[in-house]
């Protein structure tokens, strides 16, 4: 399998100006990629000058093919978990990787899943929060998630809507800053009060942007488990125990809600993110972290938790 075998319009087009990037997709211009972009080495080389010194790398969430026909996302799905698996293979220990699937199969998408893991060497998938209407905790993605326990996956959520449909998001980069991480919350509140994670124990799942808007409706989905049936039809423990099974990345450009989050979910929960290349990413995910002075947390978040997630010796 090649990337001559993906269809023309799964195909960006990559190229520099001035040492700057520039990317299309599908007859829109990118502008939102603001350091290296393919280049793994001089990928870890940025991510060293920041005091990091393993990446896990996931596919550009527009080039998951969520909305494609089977053919042409198996095709697709292939030659990102291919050079994914050839990334990992090659750098000796420094990078760890998530592929695709087809999730909008979902018998499919439990096939590849473990296949990833065993076949593959990469860490599990990364998925959309939503596939033709339907989010993450429908019945639909059952085999997928069952799958996905099994094989300790580890699956990582990224939202991709472009701001949810809603006109107003569509100015002054709302659907970005905004549209965002409430898809996020969406998709993760669903999981839980579906009870995906109460069922399925051993998941393992990472929410990007530290979850989004997840943890501000903590205390609403808190509250409608208490007073209403249909919150409480299928989740047993409540929502709380189950916001507590996801893990979240440190992507909140803010330290009182990095500090909330490192105290609700636990150190062990919470781990370093920088969501690179783009601008909505930080520049510096080490010292946001350290500047909150978390004491002996603070490994945990910086290197300790992802290690163990990971399967990775951490130094």
């Amino acid at each position: 399998m090649t990337a001559r075998t993906v269809p023309p319009d799964w195909r960006p087009s990559v190229s520099r100006d001035g040492g700057r990037y520039r990317l299309a997709f599908r007859g829109r211009d990118i502008g939102s990629v603001v350091s290296e972009f393919t280049d793994v080495d001089s990928m870890l080389g940025q991510a060293a000058a920041t005091g990091v010194d393993r990446l896990m790398l996931s596919p550009w969430i527009s080039l998951v093919p969520a909305e494609a026909d089977q053919a042409t996302a198996r095709d697709v799905c292939e030659v990102h978990n291919t050079a994914l698996a050839a990334v990992v293979a090659a750098h000796g220990g420094r990078v760890s990787a998530v592929g695709a699937v087809v999730l909008q199969e979902p018998e499919l998408a439990a096939r590849q899943i473990a296949g990833l893991v065993t076949n593959y060497g990469l860490a599990g998938a990364e998925i959309p929060a939503s596939v033709g209407g339907r989010y993450l905790g429908d019945d639909f993605f059952l085999p997928f998630w069952e799958a996905a326990e099994q094989a300790g996956a580890l699956v990582f959520i990224h939202p991709t809507t472009r701001g949810l449909g809603v006109h107003a998001l569509e100015q002054y980069y709302l659907w970005n800053s905004v549209g965002n991480p409430m898809e996020t919350a969406i998709a993760a509140a669903h999981m839980a009060m579906a009870g995906v994670l109460e069922r399925h124990p051993r998941l393992r799942v990472v929410l990007a942007h530290g979850g989004g808007a997840l943890p501000v409706v903590r205390g609403r989905l808190r509250r409608a488990f208490a007073v209403r049936p249909e919150a409480r039809a299928r989740l047993a423990a409540g929502p709380d125990a189950a916001l507590r099974r996801f893990y979240y990345d440190t992507v909140t450009h803010d330290p009182d809600l990095l500090a909330d989050l490192v105290r609700y979910a636990g150190p062990g929960q919470v781990l370093l993110g920088s969501d690179r290349p783009f601008d909505m990413g930080t520049d510096d995910p080490v010292g946001e972290v350290r500047a909150l002075g978390l004491g002996t947390a603070e490994e945990m978040v910086l290197g300790a938790t992802a290690a163990q997630l990971l399967g990775v010796p951490r130094a």
